[in-house]
């Protein structure tokens, strides 16, 4: 079997599951990089570590062979590439193509109605309803936005992003969260813009200093950088919440993950134009209890609110702080929230088992059936309007 997965470039969110691949497929792996990586990624940490990997062809200094990979291979895994026309061509082919994607309408499905829009969805998407074209859901809210369009009837499934999934033994768990009762480390993590909301820790820390929850001392970890950097800073001096903050402004994946590691409890505030957010793969591999808010892609499909984590409604600073402050009030229940969320991806949500069990699905659509998981990646994708999710993961219904 050969499959080739098409995307602009390829980068530490991308590269744990095309090994995964590789290593079960060998050279009938390959991922076309349509254009070099920008330099504003560059100067966040990410890395070029793509340039030495042997499956890796750059359409833009191998156009031939890059072309005849997406034209001739078994199946081709289509990412946002901007090269839509090599995707469609494949389409018109009737060539087996498994769509990856996030959202259609982040800012909101009232722009379905356009009818502009509408006919260029019907070009990439509804048109092939009926074609071997199947889609990943990078996101929870995505099936929502496809079902709009009438776009892949029963052919949509849960996906995401897989970094790199690390294993610990029960002594390195134990030694790299300390619980001593005097200091809960605190993180969050991403680039400090206005959709990330990355003010709600100033306010967070200004809070907690007044109601010193947990008869103990909190750290909060700030680690990013970006446009309200200075903001932040100074909003800190005014609260009089320096002293509880650490700024560590851009670091490499590596150095983020040694710093979740030493963390009991991760916030992800990002609103609901965060397509997936692959740091909280990250926070819930490293062992913290997640809060998260509701909106971003991944939260659904990697949450179970109460067990291995915990949700908020609508991006709201209120509930997320009452969650906050259960996680502290309560440490037996945080610890508890940390290993089963470190299960969830050591289990299900990695790579490793994404590439076997797109492998194992798409040799039954070879064969003309679907056959997808029980539960997580490539299990059925469900269609849930982005104003009911937060009630049906309440009810318990999200896995």
């Amino acid at each position: 079997m050969t499959i080739t997965f098409i995307s602009n470039y390829i980068n530490h969110h991308q590269i744990p599951f095309s090994n995964a691949c590789y290593t079960l497929l060998g050279e009938g792996y390959h991922f076309v990089q349509t254009q070099p990586m920008e330099q504003e990624r560059l100067s966040m940490g990410w890395n070029t570590e793509g340039e030495g990997l042997p499956y890796v062809c750059r359409l833009y200094e191998e156009e031939e062979q890059a072309l005849q990979l997406i034209m001739e291979s078994d199946v081709l895994l289509a990412g946002w590439s901007n090269r839509e026309d090599l995707v469609q061509k494949r389409l018109n082919a009737g060539k087996l193509t498994i769509r990856i994607s996030e959202r259609l309408y982040r800012e909101g499905q009232w722009k379905a109605i356009s009818p502009k829009g509408l006919v260029h969805k019907f070009k990439e998407h509804t048109r092939y309803r009926k074609s071997p074209a199947y889609i990943l859901c990078a996101g929870a809210y995505v099936p929502s936005d496809f079902h709009i369009i009438h776009a892949y009837p029963e052919k949509m499934f849960k996906w995401g992003y897989f970094p790199e999934t690390r294993s610990y033994t029960e002594d390195e768990y134990e030694q790299m969260k300390p619980e001593d009762g005097k200091m809960v480390d605190i993180i969050w993590a991403g680039r400090f813009i206005p959709l990330k909301h990355p003010e709600y820790m100033i306010r967070l820390a200004k809070s907690l200093k007044t109601k010193k929850e947990g008869n103990g001392e909190v750290c909060i970890h700030m680690v990013g950088g970006g446009e309200m950097e200075e903001e932040l800073k100074a909003l800190a001096m005014e609260y009089g919440v320096e002293e509880m903050i650490t700024f560590y402004g851009f670091r490499t994946p590596n150095q983020v993950r040694s710093i979740m590691e030493k963390s009991h409890i991760h916030v992800f505030t990002s609103n609901h134009l965060e397509g997936w957010g692959a740091v909280v793969n990250e926070a819930m591999n490293s062992g913290c209890a997640v809060v998260a808010n509701v909106q971003a892609g991944a939260v659904p499909y990697l949450i179970q609110h109460g067990k291995n984590g915990m949700v908020y409604p609508d991006g709201s600073y209120e509930k997320m702080e009452e969650a906050v402050c259960y996680l502290l009030e309560h440490p037996e229940e945080r610890r508890k929230m940390g290993r089963e969320a470190y299960r969830t991806i050591t289990s299900k949500w990695n790579a490793q088992h994404a590439a076997k069990e797109l492998l194992r699905m798409i040799e039954g659509l070879r064969e003309g059936k679907i056959e997808p998981a029980k539960e997580g990646p490539l299990s059925p994708a469900p269609v849930i309007s982005p104003g009911k999710m937060y009630d049906w993961m309440m009810k318990g219904e999200g896995r």
